[in-house]
């Protein structure tokens, strides 16, 4: 059986082990970074892939096929790492922050433009350091919708089948999530800027 490519979805209704032990092999990987950067804790991104394929293995017969098998997964993951998320802060759940208005005098939002840093700058540990925080700053739904999109690269339609939102709701909290990250890395980014080239 080939392992690069998933297995049949009737293969897994029929109780295939071994196509159940290709899907778990096929995207265990996957769906152990998205828990990770979702939960930013190891021992519960474990847990979260562990729930995934427990319950995809009991709402397989359930699964219809009208989006990809991988798209499935993601969609469980993101539930399981968002229950884990509810019950350390069951407060932060809020998906309606409002976009910052950049064009208001008052709102001293300091947008430094990323384009203009070299692309190595973002290869270092200590800017990746800076980004994971300002991710985990995020709200989860925000969060959820930038780790999806910006880095594990779903397309919108994707993303939002996994989230069970429209298209417009996955572009609207895509949009704040980059603000909202602009504005926590604007300041150590305007600082790297300022420093000279040692070179």
């Amino acid at each position: 059986m080939d392992k690069e490519h998933p297995p049949s979805v009737e293969a897994l209704q029929a109780g295939d082990r071994e196509a159940y032990a290709q899907m778990v092999e096929l995207y265990s990987p996957k769906i152990y970074r998205l828990a990770l950067r979702m939960v930013d804790d190891p021992l519960e991104a474990e847990d979260v892939l562990q729930e995934t394929f427990l319950n995809a293995f009991r709402a397989i017969q359930k699964f219809e096929g009208r989006s990809s098998l991988s798209t499935w997964l993601y969609r469980i993951a993101t539930n399981q790492a968002l229950m884990h998320l509810r019950k350390q802060s069951p407060t932060l759940f809020s998906v309606d922050e409002p976009i910052p208005n950049l064009d208001d005098p008052d709102q001293r939002y300091e947008i430094v433009d990323w384009c203009c840093l070299p692309e190595e700058e973002f290869m270092t540990t200590e800017t990746q350091a800076q980004l994971k925080e300002a991710i985990q700053e995020l709200s989860p739904a925000l969060k959820t919708v930038f780790i999806l999109r910006d880095l594990h690269h779903l397309t919108t339609r994707e993303t939002a089948q996994v989230l069970d939102i429209t298209e417009s709701a996955v572009k609207t909290r895509l949009l704040r999530a980059r603000l909202h990250l602009r504005e926590a890395l604007s300041s150590y980014f305007s600082e790297r800027l300022k420093e000279p080239d040692n070179g």
